[in-house]
């Protein structure tokens, strides 16, 4: 065994030295990528007009206090607000990473799509609720978590049950965890688990694609729907896009529809919880089963929706790549920046909205009140979010079987956000106390 060892020595010497010098170089690569970056911003931070703001530390910029404020009890939203103190509406800052922007799935969000969700999600919440026991407490984050998913897998995938669901709502969960992690590879590091969880996510699409790929199925989901246009484009030569962007774009609409329209779900059980005028001013019927004509008849319960929206700001800022030098505001803004605007502080702006602090739905009584642009919980312009439908229709089923199934008692009014998370989640999950209606009359 000693002589086996000493003959191949050297050759693995020689092995750990090319990858020694490998590691080197690309370290050293990133490193002048990262210094000319730098150069870059420096240089354009001292041009006249360019927005007030620090570009932090050499190579890390600012990404120490992003992360601090992370990992603080308020969130990183925190990290935004006090420069906004600082500097005013506009400021420049300098974080480590980078943004991904993502294709339109426009099918998905067609009438049909949104009438055919409506039946499911409604059976869903129905089934949902009907377990909740008299007088318990539920935590309505974890269960809008649930049945969001649950409906998205659905709707996409035509997946209801087993052992497949299970494991992919796992790792979602981990992949939502990762979204604001330090980048740092490592085994045990939060991103490092969320990126593990993004490879058998994509492994599991990719076995579903290929159960899928060539046959005649009986399949009416986004999937199917998406394979037949994309086996119709390959036949008449246009471009066909490849699984794994199938998988991706998939993948993505499973954690946007269930992340951001539960945590949406949470933050509205708790305000009407806790306005008992906004809630006495609903007026619900109880019926067999929703239909998208019904939620259209739902004035009021729409506008909670809106100002749940508003006041929550599930999604508290829209980043945007420069595709060309411009002027904003009399600021001078570079190509290949990043641009992100504050949805919050502006739903939060008592120069747009009286009182924005207070629970008010029937702000929107008159629609030409609101300010252009002043509304931005799914975004605007031709950038709006597609699913803007579908989230509002979730939401008022949800609300409508939860108004005519229970009352309930807010017993955490804690408005803390979780930590780590992408989206305005709340800490505490909302835990209610519900009491069956049938049982009060």
């Amino acid at each position: 065994m000693f002589q086996l060892l000493v003959d191949v020595g050297p050759y693995c010497l020689c092995l750990y030295a090319v990858l020694g010098l490998g590691a080197m170089a690309f370290v050293m690569s990133q490193l002048q990528k990262m210094f000319q970056q730098q150069q870059l911003n420096w240089k354009y931070s001292m041009t006249d007009n360019i927005p007030p703001g620090s570009l932090g530390l050499p190579f890390i910029g600012e990404t120490i206090q992003f992360m601090a404020a992370i990992n603080s009890d308020k969130g990183f939203y925190d990290f935004v607000r006090e420069r906004s103190l600082r500097y005013g509406n506009c400021f420049k800052t300098n974080i480590f990473g980078e943004t991904h922007l993502r294709a339109s799935l426009v099918n998905l969000f067609s009438s049909n799509s949104i009438s055919s969700l409506v039946k499911q999600f409604d059976q869903l919440i129905f089934d949902a609720l009907s377990g909740w026991e008299d007088g318990a407490t539920v935590i309505v984050l974890d269960e809008a978590l649930k049945i969001t998913f649950k409906a998205m897998c659905k709707m996409l995938l035509s997946l209801e049950s087993g052992a497949e669901l299970e494991l992919l709502q796992e790792d979602v969960g981990q992949v939502c965890k990762a979204m604001l992690a330090f980048p740092l590879t490592f085994p045990c590091t939060r991103f490092y688990k969320g990126l593990q969880a993004r490879k058998r996510i994509m492994s599991t699409l990719e076995k579903i694609i290929s159960r899928r790929r060539g046959l005649d199925s009986d399949f009416e989901d986004f999937l199917q729907r998406l394979l037949a246009e994309d086996d119709a484009s390959c036949s008449q030569g246009m471009h066909r896009l490849t699984d794994e962007e199938i998988q991706d774009n998939i993948m993505t609409m499973i954690i946007a529809g269930q992340d951001t329209t539960a945590s949406a779900i949470t933050w509205m059980v708790k305000y009407l919880g806790e306005n008992e005028e906004a809630l006495d001013a609903i007026k619900a019927t109880k019926k067999s089963f929703l239909s998208l004509d019904d939620l259209n008849e739902m004035p009021y319960a729409s506008k909670v929706v809106k100002e749940s929206l508003r006041v929550a700001s599930v999604v508290p800022w829209f980043p945007r790549l420069v595709l060309e030098d411009c002027e904003i505001e009399g600021y001078k803004i570079k190509k290949g920046w990043n641009v992100n605007i504050d949805s919050r502080a502006i739903h939060l702006d008592p120069t747009v909205y009286d009182e924005p602090l207070k629970f008010n739905p029937s702000r929107f009584d008159d629609e030409i009140c609101c300010k252009p642009y002043s509304f931005l919980a799914f975004g605007m312009g031709a950038r709006t979010c597609l699913g803007i439908n579908m989230a509002k229709a979730m939401m008022l089923v949800f609300l409508h079987r939860l108004l005519t199934t229970y009352k309930w008692r807010v017993i955490d009014s804690d408005s803390s956000t979780e930590k780590w998370a992408l989206f305005s989640r709340l800490r505490s999950g909302c835990p209610v106390q519900v009491t069956r209606i049938s049982n009060i009359e």
